[in-house]
């Protein structure tokens, strides 16, 4: 009988976001010329490189699997992307791939699948990414695509009646916490504050950020641009585009701005496009390896992967779901969230990350809480998210010499997902 391994996370990178450049947009994004095979294959190249780069004897070919967490699952984000990152990236043809979608899970769940794949002896190197291309297909895309053959889509009515749109859940819960539109504008500022603090520190900022190649179009004809040998002109893309620099530079003009937003989803609601999370592109990668495997190999573990859960919840008050994943995560590590050093919620929306909150007892604004900022700030590219926080949050717990952290998010139609990691400092960037 196998015995279990312990799972560490030997390096985890992340793309910069770009704004999604979808129809409604009125600018297109940084990233909206590129494309989700080309975001994938970058962030898993760049990963392998920086292993090899610190471990010679380190090869490609020692990864088992790459897993890979997408939620349009259609057009260039079908056909396995996991799988499909691995040809374009030219590693080499004996590493497995596979995608899965949980929603706004998912990429937390490739993640721990790759972790269990790990402690059951079923493989000593594994890869886990995320990427969402939402400029070409945003939320809710991959249900309602239309098929080619002219059936149309017919959701069965159970699943209409018991599930509602996001927007509107949000608007549940902050109503069912007693959450005031104040509290959420005011924590959503902060989560640009902290994201634009975090891009200014570039030091630890580069550390995590996997630099792009994006190919030169002219955005008033969408032709490409090119140079006098007429090569398609390349630009490199290495800073989020999506933090707000006024709420940190002029904070006064930007409370103006977030308090004079209508609510979106309902007209007596709190719930507004400033204290929601963006609409996002980008891709994050990180790789994890057995214990024995790092110290073989002569890595030194950023995080060690201690406690993981999942939960079902209420399909209409689907964003509450964290609470009771985060429960069992911590039961079963043993510890208490006032143990946790650094807390990484989604912010689908403000209003559930509030709620957290109040359930476990901690300020609104705890500098525990997403210390480098959330997806109000930096945007929630659905598949990329798990990975995009897992980064941030074991980079953060390195960068301030922190020990422990918790993962967390919720997902549509009632799931949540909660990892817990500990940094047992021996890492050195």
């Amino acid at each position: 009988m196998t015995e279990l391994k312990e799972c560490v996370v030997v390096d985890a990178i992340r793309s910069p976001l770009g704004r999604s450049g979808w129809k409604a947009a009125k600018k297109k994004g940084q990233l909206y010329y590129s494309t989700a095979h080309e975001l994938a294959s970058q962030a898993l190249s760049t990963l392998v490189k920086r292993v090899q780069n610190k471990a010679p004897d380190f090869k490609p070919e020692m990864i088992e699997d790459v897993g890979w967490s997408v939620s349009a699952q259609f057009g260039e984000q079908g056909g396995n992307l996991g799988r499909i990152a691995i040809l374009v990236a030219d590693l080499p043809n004996q590493i497995a791939g596979w995608t899965v979608d949980r929603y706004c899970n998912a990429g937390l769940q490739a993640i721990n699948s790759q972790a269990q794949a790990i402690m059951t002896g079923c493989g000593d190197i594994m890869v886990a990414g995320g990427c969402e291309f939402m400029s070409k297909y945003p939320l809710g895309s991959s249900i309602l695509a239309e098929v080619k053959d002219g059936r149309k889509n017919k959701p069965h009515k159970k699943f209409i009646k018991k599930t509602i749109i996001m927007g509107l859940a949000a608007e549940k819960v902050a109503a069912k916490w007693k959450l005031k539109r104040e509290e959420l504008d005011e924590f959503s500022a902060s989560s640009h504050r902290k994201a634009v603090k975090a891009m200014r520190d570039e030091e630890w900022y580069k550390k995590r950020i996997c630099p792009l190649e994006v190919e030169e179009y002219d955005p008033k004809t969408d032709k490409k641009i090119r140079d006098e040998n007429g090569k398609t002109k390349i630009k490199i893309v290495n800073k989020d585009e999506t933090p707000r620099a006024v709420y940190l530079d002029n904070p006064e003009a930007a409370m103006e701005k977030i308090r004079s937003l209508k609510p979106r989803f309902q007209a007596d609601g709190v719930v507004t496009a400033g204290n929601s999370s963006q609409i996002s592109d980008g891709a994050s990668a990180v790789m994890l390896m057995s214990r024995e495997k790092a110290e073989e190999l002569g890595l030194k573990p950023m995080v060690v992967i201690r406690s993981m859960a999942v939960s079902g919840s209420d399909p209409i008050l689907m964003l509450e779901g964290p609470i009771p994943a985060q429960e069992k995560a911590l039961a079963r590590s043993g510890m208490e969230m006032s143990e946790m050093d650094i807390i990484e919620p989604n912010e689908a929306f403000a209003s559930p990350v509030l709620a957290f909150a109040k359930h476990f007892e901690y300020d609104f604004m705890d500098p525990r809480v997403n210390p480098t900022g959330g997806a109000i700030a930096l945007g929630h590219p659905i598949g990329n998210s798990g990975v995009l926080y897992f980064v941030e949050m074991i980079w953060e717990l390195i960068h301030k010499n922190k020990r422990w952290g918790i993962e967390t998010l919720c997902g549509g139609g009632g799931v949540g997902i909660a990892t817990i990691v500990e940094n047992e400092k021996k890492f050195k960037p």
